[in-house]
């Protein structure tokens, strides 16, 4: 009996042994793993940022200090370049054509979109795995086999080289992305709080709007920030389907700049202009980017 408790506590000995080394093990292969990260994350953050601060300091100079020395601070810092690129260029028309197709197509696809991905995520109906599979399935439409189709449809219907016709584009071609995002969200919304506004006397439209849609704001805020970088960074239906000149979008707007001035581009404007197209993505992503952390989760139908 002596040996056998004596072979039991050597081999209980052994093994918090064995334990120390397999967690100081998973730690360094842990911290490794996350040096190995960080590095990545910092060398994609220097790739991404040092860019867009060289267009922006590039935006003060003129077209002569930024071919001398584009690597040093403006000798004088020219504000008027904003003025020219806002004036002289027509940014600022096509920077508010942009506001009012953008924000009257991301008004028309989240309302759409959240009524389409509510109700084939909280109802049962005959047609429901059809419809939501057909609307998964634009998802992988390219967008360049439907200019040929969009632009006489447009056409006969009146709408070419217009801004509800553009604005109905976008919506459509925005649609079943956001009813795949969305679906998900409505999805996990507990039921009892929909049976208790119904208790309550809430009819359908009310509990959409008043209950249902406020809980799923965090997924409504994620989604609207990536249409409406798409939307705003648009450019092959823009080019297609409105060749109207004062009609035109502002990635129009900045081809035909850059692409007009040939061999005599005022460097300093144009890197204007590209600052004054950045900074609205800039500031609704600073606004709404706390929503999109834990938001974004894959649409499956169940």
């Amino acid at each position: 009996m002596s040996a056998i408790a004596a072979d039991r506590k050597q081999a209980s000995d052994r093994k918090p042994a064995r334990d120390r080394k397999l967690t100081r093990a998973v730690v360094s292969s842990d911290r490794r793993f996350a040096a190995l990260s960080h590095g990545l994350l910092i060398l994609w953050s220097v790739i991404v940022i040092v860019p867009m601060l060289w267009v922006l300091v590039s935006s003060f100079k003129s077209t002569r200090e930024i071919l001398s020395s584009p690597f040093t601070l403006p000798g004088h810092w020219r504000i008027e370049n904003y003025e020219h690129a806002w004036t002289d260029a027509n940014i600022g028309k096509f920077f508010l054509n942009s506001v009012i197709v953008v924000v009257c197509a991301l008004f028309l696809v989240m309302l759409l979109g959240a009524m389409c991905a509510y109700i084939l995520a909280r109802f049962e109906f005959p047609g429901r795995r059809v419809i939501y599979y057909v609307m998964l399935a634009g998802l992988t439409f390219p967008v360049f086999l439907a200019i040929v189709p969009l632009f006489f449809q447009l056409q006969n219907f009146g709408l070419l080289n217009t801004r509800p016709g553009l604005i109905l584009t976008y919506v459509a071609f925005a649609l079943p992305f956001t009813m795949f995002f969305l679906y998900a969200f409505f999805r996990s919304l507990p039921h009892d709080v929909y049976e208790a506004a119904q208790i309550d006397g809430a009819g359908e439209w009310r509990a959409f709007f008043q209950v249902m849609l406020p809980m799923a704001s965090p997924g409504m805020a994620a989604v609207a920030i990536f249409n409406f970088l798409g939307l705003w960074n648009q450019f092959l239906l823009p080019v297609a389907l409105n060749t109207d000149q004062d009609k035109w979008v502002l990635t129009q707007g900045m081809a035909a700049y850059a692409s007009s001035q040939v061999y005599d581009i005022d460097y300093g404007a144009l890197f204007a202009a590209i600052v004054i197209t950045v900074v609205p993505v800039l500031i609704v992503y600073v606004i709404f980017q706390r929503r999109i952390a834990g938001s974004v989760s894959q649409g499956t139908f169940r």
